[in-house]
């Protein structure tokens, strides 16, 4: 007994096409989101370093970077209240920055998965961390002033 398999082949094609397909567009646009904010947090961490060391002044170092550090959030669409931020000198001074200091501004983030509902916490769960860094080394005559 033989049996008539026209057109299953298409069907087959079609079926497992769709399943290895649907994975593949989800890990595209999981990796897009994911580099996409790396590229905002590195970018965050390398501006805000160079303008806390070109700063005059603690005060203005301190708005300069809130200001760069809000102009990458929106620029690569990262919320503001997401970014955490540490700023360590190096040697450690009473005051950082300080003069002839070395800066390390680190930033981080988490990136939510794509199509992860917000029941239960699992939005948080089926997040990647994401962490940048940068190092500037500040002037020696910073806040010396004119």
């Amino acid at each position: 007994m033989v049996r008539d398999e026209r057109g299953s082949a298409s069907l087959e094609f079609v079926t497992v096409g769709l399943c290895m397909l649907i994975p593949l567009i989800y890990l595209v646009v999981a990796l897009g989101l994911i580099q996409g904010q790396s590229l905002g947090v590195e970018a965050a961490a390398r501006h805000a370093a160079r303008a806390i060391s070109l700063a005059d002044n603690a005060g203005t170092a301190g708005a300069r970077a809130d200001a760069v550090l809000a102009a990458v959030a929106v620029e690569y669409g990262i919320e503001p209240g997401e970014l955490g931020v540490s700023v360590t000198c190096v040697p450690v001074a009473s005051t950082c920055p300080a003069a002839g200091a070395t800066i390390m501004v680190t930033v981080r983030t988490r990136v939510a998965l794509p199509l992860v509902p917000s029941v239960l916490g699992l939005d948080r769960i089926a997040s990647v961390p994401i962490e940048g860094s940068s190092v500037q080394k500040v002037s020696r005559f910073w806040g010396a002033g004119p």
